[in-house]
C-alpha cells in the first residue's frame, strides 16, 4: 500500500475537555493537521489550529525533539521576503505494530509507518489453536514483527473477532475460544508498549474511514471473514453501543432452522456469510447462484439497518473473489427494495479499497487516534 498524505475525516470527539488535556488537545490539533493537509508552516498551523504562535512554536519544538515531525525546510515557491519553515509529520521515524485476528486460517501482522505505509509483513497458521494458545500466537506474532523494525514503535494495535471492551479486554469470541481473555493487557505487560485492541469490524471501519473512499454521511463497514461483524461511523463518531456490542450482526438469526452457530445458536447470519462457510457453499452448489442467495439474505438482514440510520454506505470487507460480484449485486438490489427511495436512491453498496489490508490499517488508527489524538 502507497500512502501520501491521507484523505481523512477526523473522528468527533467524545466528553469535555479536561484542563489537564489542554497541552494534549493542542499537540494532537497540530499533528491531525499535518497529517490531513501535509507539510505546513508554523504561522499556518497557529491560523488553522486558533493557537498562538509562540504555543505552537513550543509545541513544534517538542514535537521534533520526540521524532514525531521533521524540519522540511523552505516551499519550493514562497514569497516576497524571508521564506517560511515547512514541518511535517515524520512518518516512517517511528512505527506502529497492527494485527489482523479475522483471517479464517491465519494471523496476519505488519509494520506501519504513521501514514498507513506497510513496510514489513508477517503472518502465522492458526492450525485450530485456541484460547490460551491462541493468545501466545498473537505473542509470537507481535514479539517477530516488533523484531523487524530498528524504529521507536509507537504502540501495537489489534483487530480481533468478537465483543471488546474499552480496556481491549476480549469478551467473547467464540471463533478463538475467548472469553474474558486480557488481550490488551497481556500485550502491554509482555511488550512494554502502548496497547490498543478493538472489534475487527471496528478496526475496520476506522481504517475505510481514516484511509479508504469513505464518503461524509453514514457509513457500516461488513468485515467478513472467520465471523461477521460490522463497524458503524456516524457523525464523526465510531458507535460503540452497549456493552461496546454494537454492530454484532453476524450473531443475528436470519434462519431458525439453520446451521448451528459458534455461539450456540442456529441459523446466524455467521453460518451464511463466514468465509469459511461461503465456500462450502460454492463447493456444493452453483457458484454464482450461492452467492446470489446469500447476498439476499444479507440484503435482507441490513435493510432495517440501513432504513433506520439512514447510512449512505455499506462497505464489504474480506476475499474480493467471493463478495464483490454476485454477492454485493444481490446485497444492494435487496435492500434498495426494501427501503424508501429517499434512503436507497443515494446508498453506495461497495467493497473496500483497501482490500485485505484494511484491519491491518485501522489496527494502525487505533494506535494514531490513542497515542496521537489523530484520525
Amino acid at each position: 500500500m502507497t500512502q501520501t498524505t491521507p484523505v481523512s475525516r477526523p473522528l468527533r470527539p467524545r466528553g469535555k475537555l479536561l484542563q489537564e488535556d489542554a497541552r494534549r488537545h493542542h499537540r494532537s490539533l497540530l499533528l491531525q493537521q499535518l497529517f490531513r493537509e501535509g507539510p505546513a508552516s508554523r504561522a499556518d498551523l497557529a491560523r488553522t489550529s486558533g493557537l498562538t504562535r509562540v504555543t505552537v512554536s513550543d509545541l513544534v519544538g517538542q514535537l521534533v525533539e520526540e521524532g514525531l515531525i521533521e524540519e522540511l525546510g523552505a516551499p519550493v515557491e514562497s514569497r516576497v521576503g524571508k521564506p517560511p519553515t515547512l514541518v511535517g509529520l515524520a512518518a516512517d521515524a517511528t512505527h506502529i505494530v497492527a494485527v489482523d485476528l479475522s483471517g479464517d486460517d491465519r494471523v496476519t501482522g505488519a509494520v506501519l509507518t504513521l501514514l498507513g505505509d506497510v513496510r514489513e509483513r508477517h503472518e502465522l497458521p492458526i492450525a485450530g489453536r485456541r484460547g490460551a494458545q491462541a493468545v501466545e500466537l498473537v505473542h509470537q506474532l507481535v514479539r517477530e514483527l516488533v523484531g523487524r523494525t530498528t524504529k521507536p514503535v509507537l504502540g501495537i494495535g489489534v483487530g480481533t473477532p468478537g465483543v471488546v471492551d474499552h480496556d481491549g479486554t476480549v469478551v467473547d469470541a467464540p471463533n478463538l475460544g475467548w472469553s474474558g481473555t486480557t488481550l490488551a493487557a497481556g500485550l502491554r505487560e509482555a511488550f512494554g508498549l502502548p496497547v490498543f485492541v478493538a472489534n475487527d469490524a471496528n478496526t475496520a471501519v476506522l481504517g475505510e474511514h481514516t484511509f479508504g473512499d469513505a464518503r461524509d454521511g453514514g457509513l457500516m463497514l461488513l468485515r467478513i471473514g472467520t465471523g461477521v461483524g460490522a463497524g458503524l461511523v456516524l457523525g464523526g463518531a465510531l458507535l460503540h453501543g452497549h456493552r461496546a456490542a454494537a454492530g454484532e450482526i453476524g450473531h443475528v438469526v436470519v434462519d431458525p432452522a439453520g446451521a448451528t452457530c459458534a455461539c450456540g445458536r442456529r441459523g446466524c447470519l455467521e453460518t451464511l456469510l463466514a468465509v469459511p462457510h461461503l465456500r462450502e457453499r460454492i463447493a456444493a452448489s452453483d457458484h454464482d447462484t450461492a452467492l446470489t442467495e446469500v447476498g439476499e439474505q444479507l440484503g435482507a438482514a441490513l435493510a432495517p439497518v440501513v432504513g433506520t440510520l439512514n447510512l449512505h454506505e455499506v462497505v464489504l470487507s474480506g476475499p474480493a473473489e467471493l463478495l464483490d460480484g454476485p454477492l454485493r449485486e444481490a446485497a444492494d438490489r435487496t435492500i434498495r427494495a426494501r427501503t424508501m427511495p429517499v434512503t436507497g436512491d443515494e446508498l453506495v453498496v461497495r467493497t473496500s479499497t483497501l482490500g485485505e489490508d484494511v484491519v491491518l490499517v485501522g489496527a494502525a488508527v487505533l494506535v494514531l487516534a490513542g497515542q496521537l489524538g489523530v484520525s
